[in-house]
């Protein structure tokens, strides 16, 4: 793919990923906080969050790809999605279900996440 389509690849991801975080936050406030104790709650907040956080990173990425492009920024767009949805989908999944072993994943996720940022970094210092 060319990098001008990644870089609208990576805003599209971004937008939906924000999409999602909005819905998810309006679920848990209005749907999910009856339901589950708040130790659950804030396990689920601490997924909206981050998915939001990372949102906001993909579009960072699509931007800076119609600038500079290159194999970091790829990087670092299928990494910020690819852990998001590990991080922030392994919370959301552990809260709404109790099923503890999901914790287990959570940091597969933020490992993820960690080169995600890594890599965006790299693409910056490359980008001069």
């Amino acid at each position: 793919m060319q990098e001008v389509h990644m870089g609208k690849t990576w805003l599209l991801i971004g937008s939906i990923l924000g999409f999602l975080s909005v819905a998810g936050g309006a679920f848990g406030a209005h749907a999910l906080k009856a339901r589950v104790p708040a130790e659950m709650m804030e396990v689920f907040t601490t997924g909206t969050r981050y998915l939001m956080l990372h949102a906001v990173a993909l579009l960072a990425v699509g931007l800076l790809a119609d600038r500079a492009g290159g194999t970091s920024l790829s990087v670092a767009g299928w990494t910020f999605t690819v852990g998001t949805l590990i991080f922030s989908g392994s919370l959301w999944l552990l809260a709404g279900t109790g099923t503890r072993w999901l914790g287990a994943i959570t940091p597969i996720g933020g490992l993820i996440l960690l080169a995600g940022w890594a890599a965006l970094a790299l693409a910056v210092a490359k980008a001069g």
